[in-house]
């Protein structure tokens, strides 16, 4: 086996992959032979140069054991220096171990360490995949669901399958699982709620966009990235400026700086500055 890297959306079974894996290999000695950290915490150079080093130079005994597994989770939050310090072990080590790698973005992971690895990209799961998966649970656990509102969990989840299951076990504490009930644990959906500001800059009232953006960060909980991403979709789903280069240009101007380490606050209250400034311009050449 070569050293792996996975990479994909959240929830789509990555790390359920790497730790199948394991069990295969390994069998019953999985948890003797195998090394899981989250890079995302643990992702210093100084994990890199004690922890998984000692972990990967000890070859083993053991005829049914081929080699040692290190697998890493989020690798693509580890600094430049630790991925650096990495590849030199994944080098030094190919005949006692092997890592499994898994990342959100691929790109964030140094050339060097990809070249090492066999790259598997891995999908937002389909609806019918998700909704079967949650029918079975609520057999198991005898709740009682309605197909829809399983459907309804899926939209707002969009294929990630631990989100799905975190939404289905606080809508069932309702009783059965309903259309209603799932809205209510969700309010609107994530993305109608942003195209709501969208569409607020895009009429020029940048102050009611920001308010319910700040809302909507702050109050429900909701990432910058994802703000950005529905942001984005609803862009593209207007008919009046999906074919707005600037708003679109802004749109990914904003998600760089935001990736960059810019506040939040500072750098999605001038975005929706700019979209309200061009949907006034669109507004008057209409």
């Amino acid at each position: 086996m070569p050293h792996l890297l996975f990479s994909g959306p959240p929830g789509t079974g990555k790390t359920t992959a790497a730790l199948c894996i394991a069990h295969e290999i390994m069998k019953e000695y999985w948890r003797d032979y195998t090394l899981e950290l989250n890079a995302s915490n643990e992702r210093g150079i100084d994990t890199v140069r004690v922890r998984i080093k000692n972990f990967a130079s000890y070859a083993d005994r053991r005829a049914e054991i081929p080699f040692r597994l290190i697998i890493l989770d989020e690798s693509d939050s580890m600094t430049n220096d630790a991925q650096t310090a990495l590849r030199r072990i994944m080098e030094e080590s190919s005949r006692a171990a092997r890592f499994i790698l898994t990342a959100n973005y691929s790109s964030n992971i140094i050339e060097p360490i990809q070249s090492r690895c066999a790259v598997f990209r891995f999908r937002p799961l389909s609806e019918d995949d998700v909704v079967a998966y949650l029918e079975e649970i609520c057999k198991k656990e005898g709740v009682k669901a309605q197909r829809a509102a399983l459907s309804t969990i899926f939209k707002a989840t969009e294929g990630d399958m631990r989100h799905a299951l975190n939404m289905l076990q606080a809508a069932s504490t309702m009783g059965e699982i309903t259309t209603e009930s799932v809205n209510k644990i969700t309010g609107i959906s994530g993305k109608a709620r942003v195209k709501e500001v969208i569409d607020a800059a895009m009429q020029g009232d940048f102050s009611s966009a920001r308010t319910k953006m700040i809302e909507l960060l702050q109050v429900s909980g909701m990432s910058e990235h994802d703000f950005i991403k529905y942001a984005n979709q609803a862009i593209s789903d207007s008919p009046l400026f999906a074919s707005s280069v600037e708003a679109i240009e802004a749109t990914a101007d904003a998600d760089y700086r935001l990736l960059m380490g810019g506040n939040p606050d500072i750098q999605l209250s001038a975005y929706l500055a700019h979209l309200a400034k061009v949907g006034k311009q669109t507004q008057r050449s209409k």
